[in-house]
C-alpha cells in the first residue's frame, strides 16, 4: 500500500482504477525491421484498433450534436479501410523492410499531397481526412493515448495537469476522480472537476509511473490522501466514506423543489454554471433556478476549427429549450489567457491574462463575435435567453457592442429567423469595473460578478501560478468591498447584481452576501442543493 498526499479540490471519496494519462511528443524515426510480416501485422492491428475509436467518436458525436457532424467519422473509417491505401503501406513494409510508423507517414502523405493537387473540390478535402487517418494509426502504434480516455469502465485520471481542452474532451462518464501533480485551485480545470462534481486533488506528491496504470486507488479528498493498492482495512475504511458519502448527498434530494429562502424571509435566486450541454441533465437534476453562466468557450474548445453558426446554435437551442422557460445566461466566448484554442492562432504573450482575449477578441474579430450573436439570438425564440459579455472594463465597450448587437437582430429578422427578448448584461471582473460600475449599470440589464478574475485582478496574484497560493485570499476585504460596491451601484440604477464565480459557492459566504444584498449565486450543478440548504438556515 502506497499513500500520496495533495490538496482537495472538491470533497468527496472514489474507489477505483488509476488511469496515468501522459502527454507525449512523437517524433517520426526511420528503423529498419527483419520481420516485415510482423510489422505488417502490427499495422493491421493498429487498424482495427483505429476503427474501434473511430466507431466510439461516432456514436459520441452522433448522440451529442447529431448525423450531421458524427458522418466525418464514417468516412474516416471508410478511408482506414480503403485497399489502395492499406496496400500501398502493406507493400513499402515490405518492399523496404521499414517500420509500421514510417510507411504510414510517408504513404499518407504522399495520398494527401495527390488530392490536394486534384481540381475537385470534394477530393481536395479528402486530403485533410488522410492524414488524419494516418496521425491516429501513427499514435496507435507509438502507444500514445488519446486526449480522450481509452478505458471500457470509469478510472481515476492521474496526470501532471490537464487543460480546459484536454478535459473537456474527456467522456465525464468514464471519470471517477482527477488527480494532478500540479496544478491551482483556482484554475480552470480545477473549476471544471467542481462543476462534474468529481473528487479531486492537485499538488499530488506521485510520479506517474506507468506500474501505476491499472492498480486500484482510493481518492480521499476530505483528508487530501490518494492511496495505491489499498490494504483491507483501507479498503473498508475507503468503502464505509463511499456509503456515508452517497448518503449526506441523497439527503440534499429532500430539498429540491424548495424555495431559496432565509428564515427572515430574504430570498435569493440560485443558478448552476455550466461548459457544454452534457452538464443541462446535472442543472435539472439539482433544480437550479436557472443557468446564471453558460461558459459558451468550451463549444469552442471542444471544437478543431471555428463552430459554425449552425452547430452553436444547436447547443444553445438545446440548453435554452431544455431549461423549459427558465432563464439561460450564455457568456460570449471568453478564448484567452489559460483557455486557448490552436485555430485562433492568437500570438504569444508575455501576460496572457491581460491581453488578447475575451471581449477584445470578440470587437478584434467581428465576424466570429458577429456569427456567434447570430446563433444566440437564433437560440432565444426557444426559451427564455440573457447574454453576458466577458472583461468589460470601459462604457464605450458596452455601445459598440450594443451597435452589433442591433445590426445583427436586424439581419435575423431580415431573413425571417424569429428571435426572443433577451437581457443584455456584463460580467464585473476588474476593478476598473468595479469602479466604474455606476455608468456602466446605465447601459446594461444586469451586472454578474466574476470572482476568480476579479480576485487576481485586485490582489495582481496569477490565479494559476501554485508558487503563490498561499497569499491569495479570495476572502481579502478589498475583494468583499469591491462586490459591495458593485452591488450597491447596480440596485442604485435598478439592475440586479449576482456571482457567478467561484466564491458563490463558498458557504462561508453566503451569509454575507445576502447582507450585502445580492440577488442571484450561479454554481456548479451541485453546489445548488447545498447552497439551497445553507440558504434556508440563514
Amino acid at each position: 500500500m502506497l499513500k500520496f498526499s495533495g490538496k482537495s479540490v472538491l470533497p468527496g471519496i472514489a474507489i477505483g482504477k488509476m488511469y496515468i494519462f501522459k502527454k507525449k511528443e512523437y517524433t517520426l524515426v526511420k528503423a529498419n525491421v527483419e520481420d516485415a510480416e510482423a510489422e505488417v501485422a502490427r499495422f493491421q492491428d493498429a487498424c482495427e484498433k483505429g476503427k474501434t475509436q473511430l466507431n466510439k467518436l461516432y456514436e459520441k458525436t452522433l448522440a451529442e450534436v447529431g448525423e450531421e457532424h458524427a458522418a466525418i467519422f464514417e468516412v474516416h473509417k471508410m478511408m482506414m479501410e480503403d485497399l489502395d491505401y492499406l496496400e500501398a503501406i502493406e507493400a513499402k513494409i515490405r518492399d523496404e523492410k521499414v517500420n509500421a510508423e514510417y510507411a504510414v507517414t510517408v504513404t499518407g502523405d504522399f495520398f494527401a499531397e495527390t488530392f490536394a493537387n486534384m481540381d475537385d473540390d470534394y477530393f481536395k478535402a479528402r486530403s485533410a481526412d488522410v492524414l488524419d487517418i494516418s496521425k491516429r494509426i501513427v499514435r496507435i502504434l507509438a502507444g500514445i493515448k488519446e486526449a480522450g480516455i481509452d478505458s471500457e469502465e470509469p478510472v481515476i485520471v492521474v496526470a501532471d495537469d490537464l487543460t480546459p481542452s484536454e478535459t473537456v474532451q474527456m467522456d465525464k462518464s468514464k471519470i471517477l476522480a482527477f488527480v494532478t501533480r500540479f496544478g491551482s485551485q483556482n484554475s480552470h480545470t480545477a473549476i471544471l472537476a467542481r462543476s462534474m462534481n468529481l473528487p479531486s486533488l492537485i499538488n499530488t506528491d506521485i510520479e506517474l509511473l506507468d506500474e501505476f496504470d491499472g492498480k486500484i486507488a482510493v481518492v480521499d479528498s476530505f483528508h487530501d490522501t490518494l492511496i495505491v493498492n489499498p490494504d483491507e482495512t483501507a479498503m473498508k475504511e475507503a468503502e464505509a466514506d463511499l456509503k456515508r458519502w452517497k448518503e449526506e448527498l441523497a439527503a440534499l434530494d429532500e430539498l429540491i423543489g424548495k424555495e431559496n429562502i432565509t428564515r427572515d424571509g430574504r430570498k435569493v435566486n440560485v443558478y448552476a454554471n455550466i461548459g457544454n450541454v452534457e452538464d443541462l441533465p446535472k442543472v435539472l437534476k439539482n433544480d437550479a433556478g436557472g443557468i446564471g453562466l453558460f461558459r459558451s468557450e468550451f463549444v469552442y474548445l471542444g471544437s478543431k476549427d471555428y463552430p459554425t453558426e449552425d452547430e452553436q446554435f444547436e447547443a444553445y437551442k438545446q440548453v435554452v429549450e431544455g431549461m423549459g422557460g427558465k432563464k439561460v445566461i450564455i457568456r460570449t466566448l471568453d478564448i484567452g489567457a489559460d483557455k486557448q484554442a490552436d485555430y485562433f492562432h492568437l500570438d504569444h504573450e508575455e501576460n496572457p491574462a491581460m491581453g488578447l482575449r475575451a471581449i477584445r477578441i470578440c470587437l478584434e474579430r467581428m465576424e466570429v463575435f458577429k456569427t456567434q450573436l447570430r446563433a444566440i439570438y437564433r437560440a432565444s425564440a426557444y426559451g427564455t435567453c440573457s447574454i453576458m459579455f466577458p472583461m468589460i472594463i470601459s462604457v464605450w465597450e458596452i455601445k459598440k457592442i450594443k451597435e452589433i448587437v442591433e445590426v445583427v437582430k436586424q439581419e435575423l429578422i431580415e431573413e425571417g429567423h424569429a428571435i426572443g427578448e433577451v437581457e443584455l448584461g456584463i460580467m464585473i471582473e476588474t476593478p476598473a469595473a468595479v469602479m466604474m460600475s455606476d455608468e456602466l449599470a446605465k447601459e446594461v440589464e444586469f451586472f454578474s460578478i466574476g470572482t476568480n478574475d476579479l480576485t487576481q485582478y485586485t490582489l495582481a496574484i496569477d490565479r494559476q501560478n501554485e508558487c503563490i497560493n498561499r497569499f491569495y485570499d479570495s476572502h481579502h476585504p478589498a475583494v468583499l468591498r469591491m462586490i459591495q460596491m458593485t452591488i450597491d451601484n447596480g440596485h442604485k440604477n435598478g439592475i440586479w447584481v449576482g456571482i457567478c464565480g467561484e466564491l458563490a459557492s463558498d458557504l462561508t459566504l453566503t451569509e454575507t452576501f445576502m447582507d450585502m444584498g445580492i440577488d442571484e449565486l450561479s454554481v456548479s450543478p451541485t453546489y445548488v442543493l447545498p447552497l439551497r440548504k445553507k440558504v434556508r438556515e440563514i
